[in-house]
Parts: C-alpha cells; sequence; structure tokens
C-alpha cells in the first residue's frame, strides 16, 4: 500500500516531533516523525469546524476524497481517487488551460453556459480530445467547459453515494474555491454543501489538533 507522506513546515507537537500527514498506511514512523493518515486528519478538521458534519468531500489538485462520519466525528468509511488526475483539480486546471481560460475563473466560465453538454472521458487526454472536437462543431466554450465540470462532478457524487455520504456535506480542497462545482454538487444532492473559510486547509488543521493533543 503506498505511504506517500509529507512533513507540514514548521508544525510539531508537544514532544518537538515534526506532523506528517499520510495517506491512509500506519507503517512505522521514523522516531523523529508522529504520524497521522489524511482520512483521520481531515475527520478531526471538519469535526473542530463543523461538528455536525456527516460527510467530507476532498477534491484537490491530485486526489479526491470522500470520508464518511459517524454522529460522533469518527471515521465510518472512505473512499479515495489517487491513481490519476481524473476528476481532480488537476484535470480542471488542464482543461481551462485547453479552452484557454484561468483556473481562478474556470467556474465562472462555465456558470455562463446556456448549454449541457456531455462529455464521456475523464481522462486528460481523451477530454482534451473531445473538447476540441466539440469546438470544432461550433460548440460554445462556455457549454464545454459546463460539460467538464459536470463530468467531474457526476464522478464525485458516485463515490459519495459508494460511502452512504449523508448531509451535511462539507467540501474541502481547493476546487471547493470552483462556484461551478459548488453550484453542480448542490444540484445534484439537492442540499446545500458547507464550505469552510480555507476549505484547502481542512486536514492541516486536523494534524495541528493532533500535535496539540499529544503529550510530550
Amino acid at each position: 500500500m503506498w505511504n506517500k507522506s509529507c512533513k507540514i513546515k514548521g508544525l510539531r507537537d508537544k514532544s518537538n516531533k515534526s506532523i506528517c500527514l499520510k495517506l491512509f498506511t500506519d507503517n512505522a514512523n521514523s522516531n523523529n516523525v508522529s504520524a497521522i493518515t489524511e482520512i483521520h486528519a481531515y475527520a478531526l478538521g471538519a469535526r473542530r469546524l463543523f461538528p455536525d458534519a456527516r460527510t467530507i468531500l476532498d477534491i484537490g489538485g491530485q486526489d479526491t476524497k470522500v470520508i464518511s462520519l459517524n454522529s460522533d466525528g469518527k471515521v465510518a468509511k472512505f473512499e479515495m481517487n489517487d491513481r490519476c488526475a481524473a476528476g481532480t483539480g488537476k484535470f480542471l486546471e488542464f482543461m481551462a488551460t485547453s479552452l484557454q481560460v484561468s483556473i481562478k475563473s474556470f467556474g465562472g466560465f462555465a456558470l455562463e453556459a446556456d448549454k449541457r453538454l456531455y462529455i464521456n472521458s475523464m481522462c486528460t487526454v481523451f477530454a482534451e480530445s473531445e473538447a476540441t472536437s466539440l469546438m470544432a462543431r461550433g460548440e460554445k466554450p462556455a457549454n464545454i467547459a459546463m460539460g467538464l465540470h459536470q463530468a467531474v462532478v457526476d464522478r464525485t457524487f458516485s463515490m459519495l453515494s459508494r460511502v452512504d455520504g449523508k448531509a451535511p456535506v462539507l467540501f474541502a480542497g481547493g476546487v471547493a474555491n470552483n462556484p461551478c462545482v459548488k453550484s453542480l454538487l448542490e444540484e445534484k444532492l439537492q442540499d446545500t454543501i458547507i464550505i469552510p473559510d480555507n476549505p484547502d486547509m481542512v486536514g492541516a488543521l486536523g494534524a495541528a489538533l493532533l500535535a496539540s493533543s499529544r503529550k510530550p
């Protein structure tokens, strides 16, 4: 099992050990590093920010995580897409560049669509080819952008269904700043989702909370 990890710069627990965010492995660590799984870190961060949250959706640059929580804020079930960039922020960034739109304005640009197109592939290479074909057919770039966002949301919704995700849903990760993804998710869920002020810091907050709770 993959045990990719990274230290959070400047963050140490009470015993002066560096804090390390890992994916979902629990292998032994070196003596000077305290480890916390990424899933556990998100659960702790979400619990502190919104105690009533029952599901965490994190769409970052490289992966997508869906975490179902019980009433005590403990992890009940989770699913993770980390094998490719499909459906992640990197996918949206690549497609925004392909359509010559900045990633910061890509969500708003997609909301200008007057028609919804269906994008068949979530593979970045094939999706770009499909978008190019749609452009050649005279489809508006905003409509293509909407189709790409819809494909991301459809994939995400499938993951939410597989972990029996319940409301309230906390949306974390950089993609939570995308207004089109937020709008489409709420439409799909038929409910309002929660977005923290700094959605890309939820996991780091959880790691910090764990560090502060450990005895020296």
